[in-house]
């Protein structure tokens, strides 16, 4: 009603496309939230049978470092199965293992050699549907001339003590 009377009176509904606006913001917030970033899925073994969706299973996913050319991370980690996972609001166990390997030349930037860069994130997915997300972050051990990557699961009330780390040893490359 009183968008039709501001239609004939040649008034903008401001309240409306506010409304419209705030809805839009939410959907890509969540859709880009839940979004997975730049992961290969390598393959995946069943590790429970479920009799509606999918069974709950273990994935292998591949990532490169979108910082340092030549290093390549291999994720694994459970997925939870069933009606809710099937439809994605499940939330996932905090499981997780990692190994990275140089995969090529490895030319590292004076921000990652200097430390200024440690702790940086390099991968992160959403593990539940808003609030637990699965992260890698990366170090470099000047005096050991390594690169760290860290995995591990967080929460926005609590985060998960389990995590694994791989070293990749920066190494000329033949």
């Amino acid at each position: 009603m009183k968008y039709e009377a501001n239609k004939r009176a040649g008034r903008i509904d401001f309240a409306g496309w506010a409304k419209r606006g705030m809805l839009i913001g939410m959907a890509a917030i969540v859709t880009s939230y839940s979004l997975p970033l730049l992961a290969e899925d390598i393959g995946s073994v069943s590790t429970r049978f479920k009799f509606l969706g999918a069974n709950d299973k273990i994935v292998v996913e591949a990532f490169d470092d979108p910082e340092v050319a030549g290093a390549t991370c291999y994720l694994s980690r459970a997925k939870t199965g069933g009606i809710s996972g099937t439809v994605g609001v499940a939330e996932d166990k905090s499981d997780a293992s990692i190994a990275c390997r140089q995969t090529g030349p490895i030319v590292l930037s004076e921000k990652i050699k200097n430390g200024k860069s440690d702790g940086d994130e390099v991968f992160k997915k959403s593990t539940s549907l808003l609030f637990k997300t699965l992260q890698v972050v990366r170090f470099y051990d000047a005096k050991r001339n390594v690169l760290i990557y860290l995995t591990y699961s967080d929460r926005v009330i609590e985060g998960s003590p389990q995590n694994s780390i791989s070293v990749i040893p920066v190494m000329p490359w033949h």
